[in-house]
């Protein structure tokens, strides 16, 4: 059984989700902040799932995986691109930059990891980021979801890479066909779940 608990933090208000299941300690994300929490917590990860790059998900990476020796999952190889951090840059008018990592299982072309004890599904559902990744557990009924879906909302789509039309369809075509009662942490806001999404979500009224 999944114990979770959520730090937010960061610019952005970003999730990072501590998820502990028996002796296995994970995480999903790494806002800004979360490994000073995960330390005062005194916790060690055995793995950190990257549900894509953008810079507001992976600021303290390199952090934590340099402190915890933590594997990194996620899509893609590390990626200036991917984490759009000129964005930032540009916005800010100052210099960022988002200390480089090592993605140590690279997720693309999978459909299925074997991490933490557990199995997870993993769907590539692009549109917010090229590179957005889900991970899906039957057994815990969890659905780690970055910025595919949330509550009342799904991701941005017009950041470079995004693709609105791209980004409904995998929602509902890999998502929505999941059971009712399948629990979802995304990357900002409450948890929700999957059928609340599919019946009340506004982007999804006929």
């Amino acid at each position: 059984m999944l114990t979770i608990s959520c730090f937010t933090g960061g610019i952005a208000q970003t999730n990072g989700y501590l998820v502990q299941a028996g002796q296995e300690v994970f995480a999903v994300d790494a806002p800004e902040g979360f490994a000073d929490w995960l330390a005062a917590r005194q916790v060690r990860l055995t793995a950190l799932f990257l549900t894509h790059q953008h810079f507001d998900h992976v600021l303290d990476a390199a952090k934590i995986q340099q402190e915890h020796g933590a594997r990194i999952y996620a899509f893609a190889p590390f990626s200036r691109e991917l984490t759009l951090e000129f964005l930032m840059g540009f916005a800010s008018g100052t210099r960022f930059e988002v200390q480089s990592f090592v993605v140590d299982e690279v997720l693309e072309g999978r459909t299925e990891i074997t991490a933490a004890g557990f199995k997870w599904k993993l769907e590539h559902i692009p549109g917010h980021s090229t590179d957005s990744i889900v991970f899906i557990s039957d057994q815990e009924r969890t659905v780690f979801g970055g910025d595919v879906l949330f509550l009342d909302g799904i991701g941005r789509p017009d950041f470079p890479g995004g693709d609105l039309q791209l980004l409904l369809s995998g929602i509902v075509q890999k998502l929505f066909p999941l059971p009712a009662d399948f629990q979802l942490y995304s990357g900002h806001g409450a948890a929700t779940t999957i059928g609340r999404e599919r019946e009340s979500n506004p982007y999804f009224e006929d």
